[in-house]
């Protein structure tokens, strides 16, 4: 549904797909606006929304195995919660909300898409808000077993399902508060102060940095598997293919046989004493051959 809504917003704003250079857009396409909100609202998983069911059943769940690993699983969870909030927010406040940053010709023509591409964002839209209440018994509920039977197999031993339904309270609505707590910062940095995350950038340059290249990941898997890889593809294609293959192959027997034809071809003088040199060196070659012949028997 999200995925959709940008291309909505991006239709709506003729091609363009940079944030920064959007804007105030909430008044020009509401309908669009507030699929996003929807969507968003799901994926942050707020209550009666699915996601509210999805996600934050994952966490019980990790909570409720009791172990090192399921509450590391857990903080990671909750890490994940709020960082899910912050930069939803964070495009629904750039994109929709602010003074317009997008040139004066493109806001002039800024409209709402066709019913063609609206339609599957109410279908979606309508999953996102009554799929978690309609399924969430069947799915995640008391009646799981017998909804979901032999496709997927839990142990006996494993009670972290049941453990999920009985965490303490503050684990059953962690996920709200620190999505909240995203909204906020979201809120405070993108409307409320928009100073900030320039001047954030500017006081920790390095973080900045690598956060803004993706965690150099583009650069290690450049470094680790393309150049490798080139190199690999270079040596295999100019000296195994070009040089081994080609070069005594078809290219160098075809080579071989022009040059043979070029030499060759210098015989053909057009001369008449050239061949009469010539028919003289072979009658001599064959005088002497006979001779040497005769006189070894």
């Amino acid at each position: 549904m999200l995925f959709l809504g940008a291309g909505s917003v991006i239709h709506a704003v003729d091609g363009e797909q940079d944030m920064r250079r959007m804007g105030g857009l909430w008044k020009h396409i509401k309908i669009t606006y507030v699929m996003m909100w929807i969507g968003s609202l799901a994926l942050a998983g707020f209550p009666i929304f699915a996601g509210f069911y999805s996600k934050d059943m994952i966490l019980e769940v990790a909570f409720g195995v009791g172990s090192g690993v399921g509450q590391y699983a857990y903080i990671m969870g909750m890490a994940a919660a709020i960082l899910t909030a912050f930069y939803s927010w964070r495009l629904i406040f750039m994109t929709f909300h602010g003074k317009p940053r997008a040139d004066h010709h493109v806001m002039e023509h800024v409209h709402e898409s066709p019913m063609i591409m609206l339609f599957p964002l109410f279908v979606l839209a309508f999953g996102a808000v009554f799929a978690g209440i309609a399924f969430h018994h069947g799915f995640i509920g008391h009646d799981w077993k017998a909804f979901w039977g032999d496709a997927i197999l839990i142990l006996p031993a494993n009670k972290a399902m049941e453990n999920a339904h009985h965490v303490p309270f503050l684990v059953k609505v962690g996920p709200i508060i620190v999505g909240v707590i995203g909204i906020a910062v979201a809120w405070l940095a993108y409307v409320r102060d928009t100073s900030i995350p320039a001047a954030a950038a500017k006081q920790h340059q390095l973080l900045y940095q690598f956060l803004l290249n993706k965690w150099y990941f583009d650069e290690l898997y450049d470094r680790v598997f393309v150049r490798p890889a080139s190199w690999l593809g270079r040596v295999f294609w100019k000296g195994g293919d070009g040089r081994i293959i080609d070069g005594l192959g078809p290219d160098g027997l075809a080579a071989n046989v022009v040059r043979l034809a070029k030499r060759a071809s210098l015989l053909q003088s057009g001369y008449v004493y050239h061949y009469a040199f010539a028919m003289l060196i072979g009658v001599a070659a064959l005088v002497t051959y006979f001779f040497a012949a005769t006189k070894g028997h």
